[in-house]
């Protein structure tokens, strides 16, 4: 039940409706940190931890996502440098998440619902980016962003 404060016009929301609306943020941020932790304490630099990339395996192709793993381990641990050197678009990724993570915490504090609006030009943006990130790392002159 929603009371609206008529002095100044503020729709305000009783106290528990807070907390559940930010049950599955909070939800969320738990699985993260906890994806974080494990991969922070299973180093994935050590053979046999972690499953290798099948596109890796059989063709000898770097994957948009090879190193990621490499990247989150070295980002837990704070060496930015090494994440970014395993792979920058997981490291792009983790900051883009955080921030709208945040958004979505302040929209559910404020009872407003998070709208991604993202269209089909975005998507063939974030596609094509990532293809030529993907094309770039396995060029010769590529060779810095091999994870």
């Amino acid at each position: 039940m929603r009371r609206v404060d008529t002095e100044s016009q503020r729709v305000t929301s009783p106290p528990g409706s807070v907390v559940r609306r930010l049950a599955v943020p909070g939800g969320v941020l738990a699985a993260v940190a906890g994806a974080f932790a494990y991969v922070a304490a299973v180093d994935p630099n050590e053979p046999g931890h972690y499953p290798t990339c099948p596109l890796l395996q059989y063709t000898g192709v770097y994957c948009p996502g090879c190193g990621g793993l490499r990247s989150a381990h070295a980002f837990a641990h704070g060496d930015f440098a090494a994440a970014l050197q395993a792979n920058a678009v997981a490291v792009v990724a983790y900051f883009v998440c955080a921030v709208l993570w945040t958004l979505w915490v302040v929209r559910s504090v404020r009872g407003r619902p998070l709208n991604l609006d993202l269209r089909t030009v975005h998507l063939w943006g974030i596609g094509a980016s990532l293809f030529v990130f993907t094309v770039v790392r396995n060029l010769p002159f590529g060779g810095w962003l091999h994870p």
